[in-house]
């Protein structure tokens, strides 16, 4: 009689679990695909939203949001990290370095081939590229003791390509000559 009670349990456990996955598989998931969300509906099935221009609260969603431009930093005589602020136009050498929107001077580094190839790439170059590629490469030559260096200049793109890891002169002279 024990063994036929826990057939019938089992056998009620098991119509109900057979009926509730039944239920489960012919409701459509909502899932993050179109295809299994829902048809839309007419306009009035939706409740009403009111669209308010400034509301008050509207301050606590701007103070969170990121601004649109960087904002100008403040002059001073002296920076703590080194920065200097872009003095020169390139009206007097007839080229100009952009600084980045984070007032940066565009100078990288770019390591290829696992690292074992290092180029410096000296970016947002306007005007004359070459006369630039020329002091650029002076500097390095200078800092390096006579040896020549290999460069490259890209003037459609306006970019200096320098074999080496010549960041850290190249951003410097840079800074110096007011870029």
């Amino acid at each position: 009689m024990a063994a036929s009670t826990k057939l019938m349990l089992s056998t009620g456990l098991y119509q109900k679990l057979s009926q509730f996955t039944r239920k489960l598989h012919s409701q459509p998931a909502l899932l993050s695909s179109f295809r299994s969300s829902r048809e839309v509906q007419e306009l009035d099935q939706y409740p009403d939203v009111e669209v308010v221009a400034n509301p008050p609260e509207w301050r606590f969603v701007e103070r969170l949001l990121p601004p649109a431009t960087v904002p100008q930093p403040e002059m001073k005589q002296e920076y703590p990290s080194g920065w200097r602020p872009q003095k020169e136009d390139g009206s007097k050498s007839g080229y100009y370095v952009a600084r980045t929107k984070n007032h940066m001077v565009p100078v990288y580094l770019h390591t290829r081939f696992r690292g074992q190839r290092r180029i410096t790439v000296v970016r947002r170059v306007q005007g004359d590229i070459w006369s630039l590629e020329k002091d650029l490469r002076a500097v390095v030559e200078q800092s390096r003791n006579g040896k020549l260096c290999a460069t490259r200049v890209n003037e459609l793109s306006g970019q200096i390509h320098i074999h080496g890891d010549h960041v850290d002169i190249l951003r410097d002279y840079l800074k110096e000559k007011g870029f």
